[in-house]
C-alpha cells in the first residue's frame, strides 16, 4: 500500500513570510526613536567612551558591557519608570543601525526637563541631531505635555549650541548643576501643543547640518 504524499500547498504558499516593520514612539522621515534595552549595551559602551562624549558631556565611568547594562538599567530604564520618558536610541530606519541617543532628562539640579543628544562619529554630518531633537521637542509638547523645555551645553560646545538654537532654544543664563560643578550654558524654549501633532509620531524633514555631535 502506497502512502499518500504530502498534501499540495495552497496557492502563494511559497512566498516569503511577511517581515514585521518596526514601530517607534517617536519617528521622523529618516529616524526612529525607541526605548533602550539591555541589548543596546554594546552600542552604549561605544558611545559613552567616544572622546567627544567624554569631553563635551562627561565621563560616565562605563568601561565594560556589564557597566553599560547597569547604566541602561539604573539611569535610562529607571527614568522611563519614574518619569514616563528618558533617553531614546536613535535608529536609522533605512538600515536599522543605531546612530546615537536623544531624549528627555529630569535632573536633580534643574527645575525643568532638559533635552539631550549624542551621536557616534560615523553618523556626524547627516543632520541627525537636529532631526531627532526637533522630534523630541514636539513629543515633549504634544505627548508629555510640557510647557517649557531646557537644554544645557558646555560653554565651548559650539556644535550643540548651534543645534539647540536651530530648533528654537535661546540662551537664558549660566548655571551649575551642583555647587562644585563647572558652569554650563542653559538654553530654554516655550512649548505649545499643536493640534496637528497630537499623535505620538512626529514626521518632519530637517536639512542636514555640516557636522553634528553632542
Amino acid at each position: 500500500m502506497t502512502r499518500a504524499g504530502p498534501r499540495a500547498r495552497g496557492r502563494g504558499s511559497d512566498r516569503a513570510p511577511l517581515q514585521m516593520v518596526p514601530t517607534y514612539p517617536i519617528e521622523t522621515e529618516r529616524l526612529g526613536l525607541r526605548e533602550m534595552t539591555q541589548a543596546d549595551a554594546p552600542f552604549m559602551l561605544n558611545l559613552l567612551n567616544q572622546p567627544s562624549f567624554i569631553l563635551n558631556i562627561g565621563d560616565r565611568g562605563v568601561r565594560t558591557l556589564e557597566d553599560a547594562r547597569a547604566y541602561i538599567d539604573n539611569r535610562v530604564i529607571a527614568s522611563y519608570t519614574s518619569h514616563g520618558f528618558g533617553m531614546y536610541l536613535v535608529v536609522v530606519k533605512a538600515t536599522g543601525e543605531p546612530a546615537g541617543i536623544c531624549g528627555l532628562v529630569k535632573r536633580d539640579g534643574l527645575d525643568d526637563v532638559d533635552i539631550g543628544f549624542a551621536f557616534v562619529p560615523e553618523h556626524w554630518g547627516k543632520g541627525y541631531p537636529v532631526e531627532s531633537a526637533q522630534a523630541v521637542k514636539d513629543y515633549a509638547a504634544n505627548v508629555v505635555g510640557l510647557a517649557r523645555l531646557v537644554a544645557i551645553t558646555a560653554p565651548t560646545n559650539w556644535l550643540s549650541i548651534r543645534i539647540v538654537e536651530t530648533i528654537g532654544f535661546a540662551f537664558e543664563r549660566m548655571v551649575r548643576l551642583t555647587p562644585e560643578a563647572a558652569e554650563v550654558k542653559l538654553f530654554s524654549c516655550s512649548l505649545e501643543r499643536s493640534p496637528r501633532r497630537v499623535l505620538q509620531v512626529a514626521r518632519i524633514q530637517v536639512p542636514p547640518t555640516p557636522c553634528d555631535q553632542a
